[in-house]
C-alpha cells in the first residue's frame, strides 16, 4: 500500500579538517610516526575517516588496525551494507599498514585489492574491527592483507592488497 505522505527524511552532518595539513608532514616523518600522530590527535586524520564513521586506532611495525560502526547511511538498495564500505575499509587497514613499514618522505597507492565477502554487515552488526597486516614490504611494491570482524568476532570478509610504493615530492 502507498502512501502519499513521503517519509521522514534522515540526516547526517559530516566535518573533517584540513587534509593538507597532515599531508604537508609526510616528507618529515616516518610513516608509523605519521599514523601514530593522527592517533595522538597531533595531526588531522583525512577526511575519508570521518565520511566512512571510521578510527585508525593502533598502529605497530607491519599492522593498522581500524575501528568502525556501520550505520543505515552506508546502505545499499537492498537493505544491506554496501560491499563499497567493506572494501574501503579493509582498503585502508591494508594501506596503513604498508605506512607503517615507510620511511619520510615516501607514499603509497593502491595498485589492486581482491575482497572476499563472507558475511552480510548491517547497522546491527555492531563495531567492526579491520586488521591490516604486511606481508612483504618493498621499496616500489609492497603486499599486504586485511581481515574485518563484527562485535562477535566471526570474519565477514578479507582482502588481498597490492600497493604502490613511491616518493613524495619535496
Amino acid at each position: 500500500m502507498q502512501s502519499d505522505e513521503a517519509p521522514p527524511v534522515r540526516r547526517r552532518t559530516i566535518e573533517w579538517q584540513d587534509p593538507m595539513i597532515g599531508a604537508a608532514r609526510l616528507a618529515e616523518m616516518t610513516g608509523i610516526d605519521y599514523l601514530q600522530a593522527m592517533i595522538d590527535g597531533v595531526l588531522p586524520p583525512p577526511p575519508i575517516v570521518s565520511l566512512m564513521d571510521m578510527t585508525l586506532s593502533s598502529v605497530s611495525y607491519g599492522s593498522a588496525t581500524f575501528l568502525c560502526e556501520p550505520n543505515e547511511s552506508h546502505y545499499n538498495p537492498i537493505g544491506a551494507v554496501h560491499g563499497g564500505f567493506v572494501c574501503t575499509v579493509l582498503d585502508s587497514a591494508a594501506g596503513c599498514a604498508v605506512q607503517t613499514t615507510l620511511p619520510a618522505g615516501v607514499g603509497y597507492t593502491s595498485l589492486e585489492i581482491k575482497v572476499n565477502y563472507l558475511r552480510a554487515v548491517s547497522a546491527t552488526s555492531g563495531q567492526l574491527t579491520a586488521v591490516g597486516t604486511v606481508t612483504k614490504p618493498g621499496s616500489r611494491v609492497a603486499f599486504a592483507e586485511a581481515v574485518i570482524t563484527d562485535a562477535e568476532g566471526r570474519v565477514v570478509a578479507t582482502a588481498s592488497s597490492t600497493l604502490l610504493v613511491f616518493p613524495i615530492p619535496a
